[in-house]
């Protein structure tokens, strides 16, 4: 676990501890939409803001897991662009994660345009300057009043000095308490009660916190006597309502209403908070050396786990022949880069009966700076080497006692499938057959992992630069780092987003919901690829992706017009329109309209099957999908 994370974990016993002492409002995440922005920004390249507005969104979501809140710029290729989320104090762990998840979607619809957006229980906002310390923004602050509760009218002012006093102090409460707080005063006498919570951004400092609070409570106190109000700054959130809509657990700060009180009443809070605090010391100093503990025991079951990961393979080597076999991994025998490490070619040594069939073969170098290193070893290791598949890349063994960790691969001489397809000049050109045994090669390696093989493995990086290939040109898909498996009785996984821009599935991007159909998705992409000799570039300025200029071709009934130029129209036409029509079919934006690949190996290897009609895909194109007089709604 991430050192960051522990500020949630330690909460956790804190919070149980303390619902002893105070009854909790009923929990939601509060998604309902208060305000929603879009901002003019026509200078901007399009494509290039989704595509890192979604990287932006993916580094804020992991500080919003960890601490409720976070921020994250990026600076290249465009000029900067800034994201920044955070829930409501009041909101526990998996409700500020809903809220969050529940907020990216809906601020999407703002692109290629900047926008901010508030939700009840939380906010984001990314920008094309660094906002983090704004507290108002006359332009665009706002604030909305609900209809005047029907009172009688001698009550009027009572109900309107409560609203002011509430506001108040809840302001003043926030700026002393790191920016949150709420407030209440129930009702007497006839006067409805009223409740309030404040919210000032993480970014701002307790005199910003200040500046933003006072001017919400001005505007927000024009609403009274209306029964709710929100005001939503560029540096805080301020709500008040007569019905009580906030959590209340001990850890966050609640007002106790009136200042007289009774002195029991006093006691027994102060009594509690010290007994609460005394507790909190013994928890947080069991916690830490908790974690100081677990940490020790996973790295040394880590250990454990890959020693006994050699028994799967039928070879083990020692680090010292695979490091002369690369020529102590110089970078002329480098083959690729990933994610998870480098691969260098290896040259094993004559005679010595390591691999009698096998001089030449490919060695992973594992980057080994965190736990990721492991679980990328597992997945390589126990999901791919139990099993054999004539399009799955084999792994043939391993080294685990060295200064680093290797994989050894079996070594395909023609490299990935991107250096055929899109260096000019590097290879010959493929022929229609080729390109079509590929396709076919790649189908049937998906569909066994997706159940031909027992278990649903989810590969989630499909792409042109992990299809290797052998001397013959048949397809090995490779790099099983970030392959995830699901039992074949469950329907999907939620997990954290990775892949690679331009193959990833809408919804799991957009709701990091993991089933087959992700890769599915990717495939489509990647036949598209294939034939026409494009790659899909679907954030290039001033071209179309290749899902556009497909579709584009196939509502026109002429496909074949999409077939690679290199191939001199040497093709079947026929043949060649329907492919293209299966690969548009595994790119629908409903996931459930897509193929299994089992279906899509059966279409295929059957050229007389009719082939359904697709549905227009989702994200066809930056200026299209962003040209406000076009009907295509972002998925």
């Amino acid at each position: 676990m991430k050192s960051n994370e522990a500020s949630p974990s330690i909460a956790l016993p804190l919070l149980a501890l303390s619902s002893f002492f105070f009854s909790l409002a009923v929990s939601d995440p509060r998604i309902t939409e208060a305000g929603r922005i879009c901002e003019n920004s026509t200078w901007i390249v399009p494509g290039n803001v989704v595509s890192i507005g979604i990287a932006i969104m993916n580094k804020v979501s992991d500080s919003i897991a960890a601490q409720g809140w976070g921020k994250y710029s990026l600076a290249s290729p465009l000029p900067a662009v800034y994201g920044l989320a955070q829930c409501h104090g009041d909101l526990t762990e998996t409700e500020c994660r809903l809220c969050f998840t529940e907020s990216w979607p809906r601020i999407a619809r703002c692109l290629p345009n900047f926008g901010r957006l508030y939700l009840d229980g939380c906010f984001l906002r990314y920008g094309s300057y660094d906002f983090y310390n704004e507290t108002v923004d006359p332009t665009h602050d706002m604030h909305k009043c609900s209809s005047n509760l029907t009172v009688p009218a001698e009550i009027v002012a009572e109900l309107s000095d409560r609203v002011d006093r509430v506001l108040r102090n809840v302001s003043a409460s926030a700026v002393r308490n790191k920016g949150f707080a709420v407030a209440g005063e129930d009702g007497v006498g006839g006067v409805a009660g009223v409740y309030a919570l404040a919210q000032c951004w993480s970014t701002l400092d307790a005199g910003g916190c200040r500046v933003c609070l006072e001017n919400a409570t001005s505007m927000a106190r024009s609403c009274a006597p209306g029964e709710e109000a929100r005001v939503m700054n560029a540096g805080c959130f301020l709500r008040y309502s007569t019905t009580k809509f906030y959590n209340v657990p001990s850890s966050k700060f609640y007002i106790v209403p009136g200042s007289g009180g009774s002195s029991r009443v006093r006691i027994t809070i102060a009594i509690t908070s010290s007994a609460i605090a005394a507790t909190s010391l013994v928890l947080i100093g069991a916690y830490i050396g908790y974690k100081k503990y677990s940490k020790k025991k996973q790295m040394q079951n880590n250990l454990m786990q890959l020693r006994a990961s050699k028994s799967k393979f039928s070879l083990y080597f020692k680090y010292e022949t695979l490091e002369k076999a690369t020529n102590f991994f110089d970078d002329s025998r480098k083959l690729g880069q990933g994610g998870g490490g480098s691969v260098y070619k290896g040259i094993l040594p004559d005679g010595k009966g390591i691999l009698p069939d096998r001089k030449v073969v490919a060695v992973k170098r594992l980057v080994f700076n965190t736990c990721q290193w492991a679980d990328d070893f597992f997945n390589e290791v126990n999901l791919i080497s139990g099993i054999r598949h004539k399009n799955l890349m084999r792994i043939l063994g391993c080294s685990i006692e060295g200064p680093e960790s290797l994989l050894v691969y079996e070594y395909l001489p023609k490299r990935s499938l991107d250096l055929v397809l899109f260096v000019n000049d590097a290879t010959p050109v493929l022929t229609w057959e080729e390109r079509l045994n590929i396709i076919i090669g790649i189908a049937e390696g998906l569909s066994y992992l997706h159940g031909g093989c027992g278990v649903k493995i989810i590969h989630r990086d499909i792409k042109s630069s992990n299809i290797l290939l052998d001397e013959n040109l048949t397809a090995k898909i490779s790099d099983f780092g970030l392959a995830r498996c699901i039992t074949l009785d469950k329907s999907h996984l939620s997990t954290g987003i990775a892949g690679t821009i331009g193959y990833m599935a809408p919804e799991y991007i957009m709701r990091g919901q993991l089933t087959e159909k992700v890769d599915v998705y990717a495939f489509g992409v990647l036949v598209l690829e294939i034939l026409s000799g494009r790659k899909n570039s679907v954030y290039a300025r001033g071209s179309s992706s290749v899902l556009q200029s497909v579709w584009k071709h196939y509502k026109s009934n002429n496909l074949a017009a999409c077939i690679d130029s290199a191939l001199q129209g040497k093709f079947p036409i026929l043949e060649a329109s329907n492919v293209l029509q299966i690969g548009l079919l595994c790119t629908q934006a409903c996931m459930e309209l897509r193929p299994p690949m089992f279906g899509v190996v059966e279409m295929l290897h059957n050229k007389n099957r009719v082939v359904p009609q697709p549905n227009q895909p989702p994200f066809i194109n930056a200026s299209l999908l962003f040209d406000k007089s076009s009907s295509i709604s972002s998925t």
